[in-house]
């Protein structure tokens, strides 16, 4: 089974729990993953240092929001809240411009902090929000994750790559139940139309019910991709929407 494999949040109260994942990754013979940095935390010269060793190991860093936290005011993003993003998806209170603004902002900070800049960005909850063509042509990501899979800019098109996707934050009884069916059917979808499954890992998924179903997924990944692997030309790989 090929497999992308992404560590979301890494934030400073993150840090020690991500690098446990990475420690228990690298006993089950995963090669360097993707780390997904939100840049607008209160980041220390230390911490900053610990994520530039993270890379110098291998490790791909993409952007992922800014501060991964919002307050939800419109009603469709307190419904999307209560039953999916809780309290992270800030691009949902935001216009396509402000989108945008943020976009810029959390691509910037790389360079800034002499940390490698990443072609590819990852909204909270993989919710991108209401960015128009205009903004998403200026964008400076090649590359956006969502929920339903790769959003990929070749010149001054935008071609959208359906893969399937786990999650395994399951603190309830009632995530527990919906993510084993939904995780369940994702790897039986990857591996039928031989598309790129992508395991996506929380600092906190070793620790919650369904840490059982990570590992056994982890185990049966034969092949591992990154981001940018994950390209528009490779017809195996999903298929492709011209937007």
């Amino acid at each position: 089974m090929k497999a992308y494999v992404s560590i979301h949040d890494l934030m400073p109260e993150t840090m020690d729990r991500v690098e446990t994942i990475l420690r228990w990754l690298e006993e089950r013979n995963v090669p360097p993953v993707s780390l997904l940095v939100v840049p607008g935390k209160p980041w220390t010269s230390d911490q900053i240092g610990r994520i530039r060793e993270m890379a110098s190991n291998g490790h791909e860093l993409i952007a992922h929001g800014w501060h991964h936290h919002t307050n939800p005011k419109r009603l469709k993003h307190r419904i999307h809240a209560l039953l999916i993003s809780r309290n992270v998806a800030e691009h949902l209170d935001m216009d396509s411009g402000e989108i945008l603004e943020l976009l810029n902002r959390s691509h910037h900070w790389f360079a800034e902090n002499d940390l490698p800049t990443p072609s590819t960005y990852v909204p909270p909850a993989w919710a991108l929000g209401t960015l128009s063509k205009t903004d998403l042509a200026n964008a400076p990501f090649s590359i956006i994750e969502t929920t339903r899979g790769f959003l990929h800019r070749n010149d001054s098109q935008f071609f959208f790559q359906y893969l399937p996707l786990t999650g395994y934050e399951a603190d309830t009884q009632l995530r527990e139940s919906f993510l084993l069916r939904w995780n369940y059917y994702q790897e039986k979808r990857a591996l039928k139309k031989n598309l790129c499954l992508r395991v996506s890992i929380h600092p906190k998924d070793l620790e919650l019910r369904l840490a059982y179903q990570l590992d056994g997924q982890v185990r049966r990944i034969t092949e591992f991709r990154k981001s940018s692997d994950l390209s528009i030309k490779d017809v195996d790989e999903g298929m492709k929407d011209t937007i």
